[in-house]
């Protein structure tokens, strides 16, 4: 199946995989044979043996031709797949990012003040309990003498998703357990643990890796390495002159499914945006989170008289259509805020009409983002006449 990052692209066919067209190609080509080598008509009817065992040859045959079209295809960034995507990026160095492990900050707290200065060595553990994760300090750090707690960074040891939105003091039991040790929790949410890059993000930075080649520093390349520092990376805004002063750059990424990144996930970008080897000498670089533009969401619609015995099937279809503004808006940096694309999802899951009182149309900056407020009414109108 072609990627949807390819919208402008023809679906293309290497090989027929039509059984129907392969069989009938097959049996013609046996009666065109036999006639040509005996000089005499014969037809192949459901049932004749010899045509049975070209239906078999076709079955073989048709299986081929699928075997060959997906092989043929797996060349094609817009088919690729797994393993054939990861060689596609080879080409270009581009390499599917592995999972990340969640964290957090650990705060140690000391069961009485100490006239010397207590250290809490690197790898010390904390867990939330009830389970297998846990996260480890990631340094030494000390609780200075007369003082009562200090923080810590903290990795979880299990890759991927499973060990984010852990709220602040749910992480609260010791693993390793020291003299004077009264407590520990986490004092951060945890998080940017994920899992393996899938294909869909690997793909799209395949495509962008060429704007990494160019020198000078050019948007495309501060967006390719800024979507190489994280998977959760789905879409990044780059400001330059003549936005901001020049020799400034900000880049703001945004998170799968619209979220905004975590302080650590902003590390991460700075990290590899403002390495020696890809930032210019006279740019200063910035990650920031985008500026979120909250908007209330007034709506009432109505459903044809005609279509009342599906008026339920309507309305489930109408608040689905709903949620899909709402994440079309929030998945996007920059996106204007635009009721008239609301009015075209709530029509084509079946209303006659709708009115949008709020939000109204408004252009956003580059650096800014759309979501909801507290207010999102949905109001039925009825049914009405065409």
């Amino acid at each position: 199946m072609k990627s949807n990052l390819f919208p402008h692209l023809p679906d293309i066919t290497f090989a027929e995989r039509d059984a129907a067209i392969i069989e009938r190609e097959i049996v013609a080509g046996y009666e065109e044979a036999f006639e040509t080598q005996y000089g005499e008509t014969r037809k192949l009817y459901p049932g004749d043996p010899v045509r049975l065992f070209l239906e078999t040859v076709a079955f073989v045959i048709v299986h081929q031709r699928y075997l060959i079209d997906h092989a043929a295809k797996m060349n094609l960034l817009a088919y690729a797949t797994g393993d054939h995507l990861d060689h596609l990026g080879a080409l270009l160095e581009v390499k599917r990012l592995d999972p990340k492990n969640a964290r957090t900050t650990l705060e140690f707290t000391l069961s009485a003040l100490q006239p010397q200065a207590v250290i809490i060595p690197k790898g010390t553990r904390a867990t939330p309990g009830g389970g297998d994760i846990i996260f480890t300090t990631l340094e030494n750090v000390e609780v200075p003498s007369g003082e009562a707690a200090v923080t810590a960074e903290a990795e979880c040891t299990m890759a991927g998703t499973i060990g984010n939105g852990f709220l602040p003091g749910q992480i609260s039991q010791a693993v390793d357990v020291f003299p004077w040790l009264s407590s520990v929790t986490n004092v951060t949410i945890s998080s940017g643990g994920s899992d393996v890059e899938d294909d869909e993000n690997l793909r799209e930075r395949i495509q962008m890796a060429p704007e990494s080649f160019a020198a000078a520093g050019p948007r495309g390349a501060y967006v390719y390495y800024a979507r190489a520092a994280h998977q959760d990376i789905v879409d990044v805004a780059v400001l330059g002159p003549p936005d901001i002063d020049p020799g400034e750059v900000e880049i703001y990424p945004l998170l799968r499914n619209g979220e905004l990144p975590t302080q650590d996930i902003l590390d991460l970008v700075l990290e590899q945006c403002n390495a020696e080897d890809v930032r210019p000498l006279t740019d200063h670089v910035q990650a920031l989170s985008p500026m979120p533009v909250e908007y209330d969401l007034d709506v009432t619609y109505w459903i044809d008289r005609e279509d009342a015995t599906s008026a339920r099937t309507i309305q489930a279809s109408v608040e689905a259509a709903l949620e899909k503004w709402i994440f079309w808006e929030r998945t996007k940096i920059g996106r204007d805020i635009l009721p008239s694309q609301l009015v075209r999802y709530l029509m084509e899951a079946g209303a006659r009409r709708v009115e949008v009182r709020t939000p109204v149309y408004r252009e956003l900056e580059k650096n800014e983002l759309a979501i909801p407020g507290e207010s999102i009414t949905l109001f039925y109108g009825g049914l009405e006449d065409a």
